[in-house]
């Protein structure tokens, strides 16, 4: 177990976190991961040479992408430079390329085609457009400065729209905007403050309305109702927000019994979901029963509770979380496989119509 005071800064905690780390490899190695009954876990894919601490996952068709940050600084100070590497659906690695800065933050953008990867969380951020496949990219983009005085985490799109999350705030109380909207400029990312660290918010586990303070804005993700969901890692904390950027906009609040990294909601039909442990260099496949609509989150070392380096499902009601695989080392960024669709029945059935007529001429032309 790492302990990491609640309030402290992403990026010293993350300094923390691999310190540690880099302690537990010089002695006993860590115990294999264990799922429980009715899951399967498998290693999906290493990591391309040289590089290390995956994070971030996004999948566009069948291929997906993972962000090394190899333990770069996360204001992108001393040289940082990140892998975004490109694997197959089975795991096969396809291309890769570098990043300067410290990769946190990974999404594709299905309006533009494009894969945005976002560096330095705490400070100095910025932004690379890449094309999937080629992994060919743009110069890198610059913000705007940060009125939260840190840098920015991870990306959401929604109807054409960009949000991304304020990371590392450096004002507490957190009076600045914890979640913007973004467009991009030639050479340059504009934010437009869409929810304040210090909103008004209704408490999902309580019924009553609370002021946040929001000290630790990290992941971002669509909730399947609609709702932008940001999590606040240090303030153990879900936010989720009602038509974000918009007239009806309004924010609900879910206190956490743990610190949480990444959490995804799955769809129906799925039933892999890939993960990352920064710690061990490792991108896992689990296999099982996901209910569709349910929550999953990553809780990690970093969130100074005994038994937190675990992948559990999250009662979006009480924001307990119940462990299904244990054992790990500081796991992050996850996502679902997609569904695979099915042949239709008439295709397959032209299909081997046409093979056995190839067999049958071929035996004609032979005779």
């Amino acid at each position: 177990m790492i302990l990491i005071p609640r309030g402290t800064s992403h990026g010293m905690a993350r300094k923390v976190v691999l310190a540690a780390l880099f302690c537990t490899a010089g002695g006993a190695a860590m115990a294999a991961p264990v799922a429980v009954s009715g899951y399967t876990l498998t290693p999906f894919a290493t990591a391309p040479a040289g590089s290390s601490a995956p994070d971030s996952i996004t999948i566009v068709g069948n291929d997906v992408y993972v962000g090394y940050g190899n333990g770069g600084d996360p204001t992108g100070a001393g040289g940082a430079v990140s892998t975004i590497a490109e694997y197959s659906l089975g795991g096969t690695l396809l291309n890769s390329t570098s990043v300067v800065g410290h990769n946190d933050g990974l999404r594709y953008d299905a309006t533009s085609g494009q894969i945005w990867a976002l560096q330095n969380e705490d400070a100095n951020a910025n932004l690379v457009l890449m094309t999937p496949g080629t992994l060919v990219k743009s110069a890198p983009y610059v913000f705007t400065p940060a009125a939260h005085g840190g840098g920015y985490d991870d990306v959401a799109f929604r109807g054409g729209s960009a949000f991304i999350s304020a990371s590392n705030p450096t004002i507490n109380p957190n009076t600045a905007p914890a979640i913007v909207s973004a467009t991009l400029a030639p050479g340059q990312v504009n934010v437009t403050g869409i929810l304040a660290g210090n909103a008004t918010a209704h408490v999902i586990n309580t019924g009553t309305t609370t002021t946040l303070n929001l000290q630790d804005p990290d992941s971002l993700i669509f909730a399947p109702d609609g709702r932008l969901v940001l999590d606040s890692q240090g303030d153990s904390q879900l936010v989720f927000v009602t038509d974000p950027g918009g007239a009806g906009q309004s924010a609900a609040v879910l206190n956490l019994s743990n610190q949480v990294d990444d959490t995804v909601f799955s769809g129906s039909g799925q039933s892999t979901l890939l993960f990352a442990a920064k710690g061990t260099n490792t991108v896992y496949r689990l296999t099982g029963d996901f209910a569709p609509g349910t929550a999953f989150s990553a809780a990690a070392s970093s969130s100074g509770v005994s038994g937190t380096d675990f992948i559990g499902q999250l009662n979006l009601a009480t924001g307990d979380l119940t462990p299904i695989v244990t054992g790990l080392s500081s796991p992050g960024g996850e996502a679902f496989l997609p569904v695979a669709v099915p042949e239709p029945a008439g295709i397959a059935a032209l299909g081997v119509a046409a093979l056995m007529l190839l067999g049958l001429k071929r035996r004609r032309l032979r005779g």
